[in-house]
Order: structure tokens, then C-alpha cells, then sequence
């Protein structure tokens, strides 16, 4: 027997706007985006060498920030992504959460819907608590925002030395924006990122 499922939750931040707030003063901090919406979000918020795009590898924002986040331990790392895209990489969660990067957070934009799809609801829309899962795997940090104020809490928090990574979920608007395309060319994002970061461009 099917149990009852959640109604979704209305209202919500809007997404562009946690963005942009979470992004101000950002200092050297690289960003990985998931791919659809957060990666438009990112690139609205103004394009920027140290973006590191995904237009697929659905499930894997997560862990391509967890591995810049190794090899760049002198560097903060934001991970920007969807609730559809992060449910596809929870099991990802538990290896970062064995290794702890200090200089990781991940940051879910939850808008309880697939938007990439047709915007059918999501298993966040229906209920599932991401931040609780990420904290049960063993995040250090993490929790969920439902207002600016948190959300300007948490980008001051991003600069901050911390014990171990974090893992946050921020509720948006499940509404439909104009989409800001960044670069499509996956070399050319490639290159500019390494450039960046001042390692050599093959």
C-alpha cells in the first residue's frame, strides 16, 4: 500500500536572489553549479572564471566540488545545485562526509519539482528532508533556510574556517524563469577554470 504523500510547500525565497546574495563579496571562492537552473541562477548572478558549469552528470555536482575542494584545500568551494539533481547523488553525500573537506559546502536551491522535466513534483516536494540526510551521513554542518537573513548568515559562513564540510538546503519559489545561459563548451569551461587557477591549459 502507497502511504499519503506530502502537498508540496508554497511560498519560497526567490532562487535568483539567494544566489546573488550568496555570491556578493566572493572573494577567490569557486563555484560548481548543477546542471538546469542553478547553473542559469549562477551565470544571472554575473559569469565568472571561477564557475565550473555542469550541463550534465546528473547526480555529480556534489562530488566534482568535493574533488576541487581536495585539490584546492587553500580555497573555499560552493556547491550550487538542485533538489532533483542532488537526489540523483545522495549516496555521494556519505563519501564526503567520511573526508570532511573544511573548505566544501553545498548549497541545495529546493524548489520541490523536477524543472528540468516539467516541473513534476520532486521527492522533496513530497516530503524527503535532504539537509536531515546529509546531517545523519555525518555533516559537520548543516541545516535548512527559509529567509534572507539565514541566507546572508550563511555566505558569511562560507568564508569562514570551519571543522568540516557543510550541507544546506535553501526552499525557492517553484516558479519558471528566464533562463541565463552560460558557455555550453565544456573544454572551453574546462580551460578557463584551470586558467583560473593558474594550472596549465591543455
Amino acid at each position: 500500500m502507497v502511504g499519503p504523500v506530502a502537498v508540496p510547500e508554497t511560498g519560497g525565497l526567490d532562487r535568483r536572489e539567494v544566489v546573488r546574495a550568496l555570491l556578493q563579496d566572493r572573494g577567490d571562492m569557486l563555484v560548481v553549479s548543477g546542471l538546469g537552473s542553478p547553473s542559469y541562477d549562477l551565470h544571472a548572478a554575473g559569469d565568472h572564471d571561477g564557475n565550473y558549469y555542469l550541463w550534465g552528470a546528473m547526480g555529480g555536482a556534489a562530488l566534482v566540488g568535493f574533488g576541487i575542494a581536495q585539490a584546492q584545500p587553500q580555497r573555499r568551494v560552493l556547491v550550487l545545485t538542485g533538489d532533483g539533481e542532488q537526489l540523483m547523488g545522495v549516496g555521494g553525500l556519505l563519501t564526503i562526509s567520511v573526508v570532511q573537506p573544511p573548505n566544501l559546502t553545498i548549497v541545495v536551491l529546493d524548489n520541490g519539482h523536477f524543472g528540468e522535466t516539467g516541473m513534476q513534483t520532486s521527492h522533496t516536494g513530497a516530503g524527503i528532508d535532504l539537509a536531515a540526510i546529509a546531517n545523519t551521513a555525518g555533516f559537520r554542518h548543516s541545516g535548512v533556510i527559509r529567509d534572507m537573513e539565514a541566507v546572508r548568515t550563511l555566505r558569511d559562513q562560507l568564508h569562514q574556517t570551519t571543522n568540516g564540510a557543510g550541507f544546506y538546503t535553501v526552499k525557492v519559489k517553484a516558479e519558471p524563469l528566464p533562463r541565463s545561459l552560460p558557455p555550453r563548451d565544456a573544454v572551453h569551461i574546462k580551460n578557463r577554470f584551470r586558467s583560473y587557477l593558474g594550472l596549465p591549459v591543455t
